[in-house]
């Protein structure tokens, strides 16, 4: 099992808890292709699982399209007709999550973690992974419920568990793209925000084994863009765009980054595209969470603002 050094407040578990979004709904994170004929597993070509028709399209709505009322709709259907596939669960917390709806939170990440827990008996894989799903997302309703002061005891606790689980299901199979995908987007949120990790093994990871492609390229533009490398954060998203150009939060991030590289550039062209991209994203604000709607169009107008003050 790979070492890992922990401290009170590791990078304020608060900061991990936004994985949540990057990975599964919001912020993650986070789109997904589709092969309705692979038993509705949007991750696997090789051996599908039968993860259910529902759970799937709630996949897709998020992942893909953007489409958080869509994903709820989807996702109530699947938590009854579907109740044995965690990931239904852990897509209901990461809505919740993003929703600052932190009792339905607690609820569904418990959810998540007994399920995943009951599947390790048929498929132990998968089993191991939602359970390390549930640690993660119990540790972040701790925070979201105690404070990270308060709290980061406990979520220290679910959080080295989240790495154990993770570790049993690498031993089973370790190029497997759930997995991969998964453990790439915790590892590079590490990376980015501790300052003696090195990104390189976690960029790796998602370029090699995690599927589907455009959301490990969302996972790894993320990571270039935290890390003010703006060329290779766009290549990476415009690889996403080609096969998810419908969604709105890619357009939200190739703004991000076109603003940054802008601003230290110098370039006026450069900063009214990131705005050109800014207005794409709110196209579809009806179907994004508010939060986010205005998250956006604040750093939309701040960009445009910034013109102002440059010539060209």
């Amino acid at each position: 099992m790979t070492k890992r050094f922990y401290t009170p407040q590791y990078i304020g578990f608060a900061k991990l808890s936004k994985l949540a979004q990057n990975t599964f709904a919001a912020a993650i994170a986070l789109n997904f292709w589709v092969s309705p004929s692979l038993a509705g597993d949007p991750f696997r070509t090789n051996q599908p699982r039968n993860i259910g028709d529902n759970t799937e399209a709630a996949f897709k709505a998020v992942f893909q399209q953007g489409n958080y009322p869509a994903a709820e709709s989807y996702l109530q259907k699947a938590t009854s007709s579907e109740s044995n596939e965690p990931l239904a669960y852990a897509m209901k917390a990461s809505l919740a999550y993003a929703n600052k709806d932190f009792a339905t939170l607690g609820t569904y990440s418990k959810k998540t973690l007994e399920t995943g827990q009951k599947l390790i008996a048929t498929d132990e894989l998968r089993g191991n992974i939602y359970t390390a799903v549930g640690h993660f997302f119990e540790g972040a309703t701790i925070i979201a419920r105690d404070g990270t002061l308060r709290g980061a005891p406990q979520a220290l606790t679910r959080l080295r568990q989240v790495y154990q689980y993770l570790d049993r299901a690498e031993a089973i199979a370790p190029q497997d793209p759930e997995l991969n995908l998964l453990k790439g987007y915790m590892d590079l949120m590490l990376s980015v925000n501790l300052p003696f990790a090195n990104p390189d093994d976690a960029i790796a990871r998602l370029k090699a084994n995690a599927g589907p492609k455009y959301l490990a390229d969302r996972g790894i533009a993320l990571a270039y863009r935290d890390l003010k490398q703006y060329s290779q954060a766009l290549e990476y998203v415009n690889s996403a765009l080609k096969t998810t150009s419908d969604h709105p939060e890619l357009y939200y991030l190739k703004a991000q980054i076109l603003r940054k590289q802008g601003q230290q550039a110098k370039s006026r062209s450069i900063i009214q595209d990131a705005v050109v991209n800014f207005d794409k994203a709110l196209t579809k604000r009806s179907q994004l969470p508010a939060d986010l709607v205005r998250q956006i169009e604040r750093e939309r107008n701040n960009t445009f603002n910034q013109l102002n003050s440059l010539v060209e």
